[in-house]
């Protein structure tokens, strides 16, 4: 990764370890170094990117995030706020080359005003020009056979917002979601509207032809708490398929370890879409801003009065500090979720090639 000249943090030598440390622990956890003949995808609910809720976001941790980003060729960004700034710091820490698409935000009080991005390293991926917001079709109502209107369809809270990209041989349509979390429940039939509703959309569009000579892929925060749910099921149900490397991942929520809010799905027996066998979630807790005492008392002032007062005025206990450090703060500096990616092959220059050589009819 290029490090810009964007600045230094409050303690460079600290910081420096730590990305170090993530650097060797991306690769013992068996993410790949990228390569030209393969593409690397991943999606990242970064938490409240960029808010003020627990204090500034520190350059700090945007230097951890723009060294795990760079692992990859192209991330999928949820929860991207109103303002850019954050964002625009990551891409430049990152260097030359890098490049964000994003959507509008989403008004009204579910929506968060959030904004779906697409971060990319433009050496390696293209945009190919295509993107947009979902906007879910109206719905046709049908007298003795013929249609006598159409009924506005209800849209998701949040709009998903499709990009395309080509890497190497194979050309991406990435879809980028978060669903409504709701209420606290596994089977939130709200939830499950909204996955159904923007699976079968793309659905419909790839088995009429047209999305031709590219894949498609859905990804993002669907807040889904297990893959036997009938919130999976939304999605697969349309067509979607889990890559059989992402059956078996850890989940993506740091709080509640069962749960697997992220997800990637892809319509399967589309163009030059192979993946390789390797995918995973990426744990930076492990490396930084870690749950023991020592990182905890190395941002005690940086946490300021809120790790000694809460919000209602009250001192805090040991336990209670070590809380709001653990599942707010850092949190509010890194995010709530992991990043989940998956390798696909890109390079079918063999395979074209092939196509010009004769077959001996002898062997």
């Amino acid at each position: 990764m290029f490090y810009s000249n964007v600045g230094r943090t409050e303690d460079p030598a600290r910081t420096a370890d730590r990305l170090l440390r993530l650097k060797q622990n991306m690769i013992s956890e068996g993410i790949p170094a990228r390569s030209p003949d393969k593409t690397m995808i991943a999606t990242w609910n970064i938490r409240e990117f960029d808010s003020k809720a627990y204090g500034e976001r520190s350059l700090e941790c945007l230097y951890y995030i723009a060294e795990i980003c760079s692992k990859f060729d192209i991330i999928a960004i949820q929860e991207v706020r109103e303002k850019l700034d954050a964002l625009d710091k990551v891409r430049n820490i990152m260097g030359r080359g890098w490049r964000y698409i994003v959507s509008d935000v989403s008004e009204g009080t579910p929506g968060n005003r959030e904004r779906m991005a697409f971060l990319y390293d433009s050496n390696k991926v293209k945009f190919t020009g295509l993107a947009g917001e979902i906007v879910v079709p109206p719905i046709e109502v049908k007298k003795n056979g013929k249609t006598v209107r159409y009924d506005p369809a209800r849209q998701l809270y949040r709009t998903p917002f499709i990009v395309g990209f080509r890497s190497g041989w194979t050309t991406l349509q990435l879809c980028t979601v978060h669903i409504l979390y709701g209420e606290d429940e596994a089977d939130n039939p709200e939830r499950t509207r909204e996955i159904s509703a923007v699976a079968k959309f793309l659905a419909d569009r790839a088995t009429e032809g047209q999305i031709e000579d590219a894949n498609l892929v859905l990804l993002g925060d669907f807040n889904i708490y297990h893959p036997e749910d009938v919130t999976m099921k939304a999605m697969t149900d349309a067509g979607f398929v889990i890559p059989k490397e992402l059956h078996d991942v850890p989940a993506t929520n740091t709080g509640k370890k069962k749960r697997h809010y992220d997800q990637i799905a892809v319509m399967p027996q589309m163009w030059r879409m192979e993946t390789t066998g390797r995918a995973g979630v990426f744990d930076f807790y492990n490396t930084v801003y870690r749950a023991v005492p020592e990182d905890e008392a190395a941002y005690v002032s940086e946490m300021g009065d809120a790790y000694n007062m809460s919000s209602k005025g009250k001192v805090r206990t040991k336990s209670g500090k070590t809380s709001y450090y653990k599942t707010y703060w850092r949190t509010h500096q890194m995010s709530d979720h992991l990043p989940m990616w998956i390798e696909i092959r890109s390079d079918y220059s063999k395979e074209y090639l092939q196509g010009f050589v004769p077959v001996d009819p002898q062997l």
